[in-house]
């Protein structure tokens, strides 16, 4: 068996300074492991400096046991019933969020918040649960996170990507461009394939793979979508705050649905609500094409908005356009009335059944064909990733690698939009620190 002198060798290498990675390195050393962190850009967390629109949304409030660790504002209109624990953030992930479940055992949120909180960083509550820092600065998330990891003793190293990793005896090999690095476990933590500008190439699927490990097909995820109509576009930077969105096969249930703001773009639309039902057209298997469907009515039913409608048409001879424009912008009702067929001149009581019929059901479920998403450039993060059956869930251990955990967003684990995923970042990383840690003080 080759021998290294112990100076040469490592506790614990973790390979990537994201979100997951930066956590993993800080509680590996805080557990008395020697660490080193490989990085393979020149300066750690890119994409938490870009998130949330450069604010970066930690984590959800849904997610809280009580709001008294937050010192920052709680907006109102957020409703504290809401407050679920761990059960609100794995319920985000679908049916992988059990997984999630001894991690977020380790550091759940009001762990979270506390972390920041402790480190300078106050953070405040949005109306819609979103856990954003009081500054509404990304920076200094980040900043939080490297002083914890400089106070803690790993190491850190830039410009060095993992070539390759390979078991040597009871070590593991990591090659890089400048060298090798030597440590006893392993974690990989590299980020998945979404926002490529960030280096998040995807360059762990590979590394995993050597070893072993199935990589469920990788797809972009929380993105906009492209969708058929030509005047969709000509709407773009109008939003709607309360809507419905949700994606439809040719049969059935919808295969995902969210109530959320959407945005209509030069591309298409965006905003929560579009991000995460396309998580439906991420995994679409088949040649078909899947429809989405907007309601612009959420809390009125079919035949209440009927009603209202033919209630307004028989007042005076105001045009359609202009009553559909009390609840909706012109602009979007005059489209609205396009894709119905009706003419945007038509008044009131010259509405035909058939066309009021139509116009209702445009108003409680708009169909709009989907052509597909934008692809892994616009991605907040990715579908797929390492089966997570090939790790233990209590440990983030390989099954398959002894020796090697894994973080972040290289598993099998997606969440809503909101703040979940850069919590199931922050308890993987967490855990995976701790567990390796362990592990190598008992080699």
């Amino acid at each position: 068996m080759t021998t290294f002198p112990e100076s040469d060798v490592y506790d614990v290498a973790v390979l990537g300074a994201g979100a997951a990675g930066l956590v993993a390195a800080t509680r590996a050393a805080e557990c008395a492991a020697r660490v080193v962190l490989l990085e393979k850009n020149r300066k750690a967390g890119v994409k938490i400096l870009m998130s949330g629109g450069t604010r970066c949304n930690i984590t959800n409030a849904r997610g809280l046991r009580r709001l008294d660790s937050v010192s920052g504002p709680i907006d109102p209109a957020f409703d504290p019933k809401l407050l679920r624990g761990a059960r609100a953030i794995q319920d985000a992930f679908g049916a992988n969020g059990p997984f999630l479940g001894p991690s977020l055992r380790k550091f759940d949120v009001d762990q979270t918040v506390r972390l920041f909180e402790s480190e300078g960083v106050a953070v405040k509550v949005e109306a819609n649960g979103k856990v954003f820092p009081v500054s509404d600065r990304s920076v200094d998330v980040l900043d939080a996170l490297l002083r914890r990891l400089e106070r803690s003793g790993a190491e850190i190293r830039f410009l060095s990507p993992a070539r390759s990793i390979e078991r040597l005896g009871d070590l593991w090999r990591v090659a890089l461009p400048q060298g090798e690095v030597r440590a006893r476990r392993l974690i990989l933590a590299v980020g998945g394939r979404s926002f490529p500008g960030c280096g998040t190439t995807g360059d762990g699927y590979a590394l995993a793979q050597g070893l072993g490990h199935t990589i469920i097909e990788v797809r972009p995820a929380l993105v906009p979508l492209k969708v058929e109509p030509d005047w969709v576009p000509t709407l773009r930077g109008l939003s709607l705050q309360d809507v419905v969105a949700s994606v439809h096969g040719p049969s059935g249930p919808a295969l995902a649905e969210r109530r959320e703001a959407i945005l209509f773009t030069h591309t298409g639309l965006s905003g929560p609500a579009i991000m995460d039902v396309s998580r439906a057209e991420a995994r679409r298997e088949g040649e078909g094409r899947l429809e989405l469907r907007i309601d612009f009515r959420p809390d009125e039913s079919r035949e209440d908005v009927d009603r209202r409608l033919q209630a307004a048409t028989r007042k005076g001879r105001a045009s359609v356009a202009s009553i559909l424009s009390a609840d909706l912008p012109h602009r979007l009702a005059e489209c609205v009335l396009d894709h119905c067929g009706i003419p945007r001149s038509r008044i009131g009581p010259d509405l035909s059944r058939p066309e009021r019929i139509k116009l209702v059901s445009a108003l409680k479920g708009l169909a709009l064909p989907i052509a597909g998403t934008l692809g892994f450039e616009k991605a907040e993060v990715c579908s797929g990733g390492v089966a997570l059956d090939e790790v233990d869930p209590k440990t983030l251990e390989s099954r398959l690698a002894p020796g090697l955990f894994l973080a972040g967003e290289v598993l099998d684990l997606d969440g809503l939009i909101g703040g979940y995923n850069f919590q199931g970042a922050w308890s993987t990383g967490w855990l995976a620190g701790e567990s390796a840690a362990a592990g190598s003080a008992t080699t």
